[in-house]
């Protein structure tokens, strides 16, 4: 069984323009440490990746995935699910967004992943845990950098 873990932050930026760095895959391995190459399979009418794949090396692990994504109709969010994968059977997530006051967004992150191989469920957790951080950490840096 899958565990779901999630993280927020504030960054110091408006909606719309936090979310046109989450949508802007073809510069992911700008400012994405694991991404090693990312690519936009199919776009929506606003030019939004919703089929993307993606070559991430963290080190210990590395994979190649694609994922599905579906976009708020709000702006204020997105979420995905895996087509396919090297080393996950399974993965759902989102960023969702809310506007604190102009100029300071709370960014949630939410993320479930179930591996093609055993890990002990603690040790997913904390694995899920530091993707999550990094991810928020390397958004805020991209956005308020």
């Amino acid at each position: 069984m899958a565990d779901h873990t999630e993280q927020s932050t504030v960054i110091g930026a408006d909606v719309a323009d936090i979310m046109a760095v989450i949508a802007d895959f073809d510069n992911y391995p700008e400012w994405v440490t694991a991404a090693r190459e990312v690519s936009v399979l199919d776009r929506d009418e606003l030019g939004r990746g919703v089929r993307v794949r993606f070559v991430l090396d963290a080190g210990v692990l590395a994979d190649t995935y694609e994922l599905a994504y579906t976009w708020d109709q709000s702006g204020a969010g997105v979420s995905w699910r895996l087509i396919s994968s090297d080393l996950q059977r399974s993965q759902e997530g989102s960023y969702r967004l809310v506007q604190q006051v102009p100029g300071s967004t709370k960014v949630t992150y939410s993320l479930v992943v179930d591996l093609q191989i055993p890990m002990i469920s603690q040790l997913k957790r904390r694995a899920e845990k530091a993707i999550i951080e990094a991810a928020l950490g390397e958004l805020k840096k991209r956005v308020e950098g």
